[in-house]
């Protein structure tokens, strides 16, 4: 399936609290909504290449690996500091209300038309293999709260996990910047 996207970005790993202040519902169905440029993207290829780049072994330092979806730092996008358990796809109670944001914005009668991607990053400490395996589980676990709790349609929410394949701060690889999860308009339907 081919994905057209856009991401949405406040990425101030310093004032992470106050970021999450800032972003409204409103502001993020305007920024999603500003949809100009697309991408041809697909979560189930994107898995698999990031899957293929860490057995492969490539590129085994962080700070000189080439993203997996360059075209998604190219797009407008959001990131946001969605608090889980250590080492756990399990959401903190305290990110719910952003939850909630996230899921007035996607039905927003304005953003209705489109589907989205949730994906997943973290920081490169630890095993690669195991850093794609949590994005992931913690992608998922977003997007079963946004279908589940918030009743957003599963046929509108894809969730990719690229772990440190992609680093969201790749100057500074151990930053928790680079643990926050990307909102992506991912197609029309």
């Amino acid at each position: 399936m081919a994905l057209l996207t856009v991401c949405l970005m406040v990425a101030m790993p310093v004032a992470a609290a106050l970021a999450q202040a800032v972003v409204t519902t409103e502001n993020m169905v305007s920024q999603l909504a500003d949809l100009e440029t697309t991408a041809e993207l697909d979560a189930a290829v994107l898995r698999q290449q990031a899957s293929d780049r860490v057995k492969s072994k490539v590129d085994a330092v962080a700070l000189k690996r080439p993203p997996v979806a360059a075209q998604l730092r190219k797009l407008p996008h959001l990131n946001l500091d969605i608090q889980f358990n250590p080492d756990s796809p399990v959401i903190r109670p305290d990110s719910y209300r952003m939850l909630g944001r996230i899921a007035d914005a996607f039905a927003d009668p304005r953003m209705l038309p489109y589907g989205f991607l949730i994906v997943g990053h973290t920081e490169s400490t630890g095993k690669r293999e195991y850093n794609l395996t949590l994005s992931q589980r913690r992608a998922d676990s977003i997007r079963d709260v946004l279908v589940t709790t918030f009743k957003i349609s599963p046929k509108r929410i894809q969730a990719v996990g690229l772990g440190e394949e992609q680093l969201l701060d790749p100057e500074h690889p151990k930053a928790p910047v680079n643990q926050q999860i990307q909102i992506v308009t991912a197609r029309k339907l």
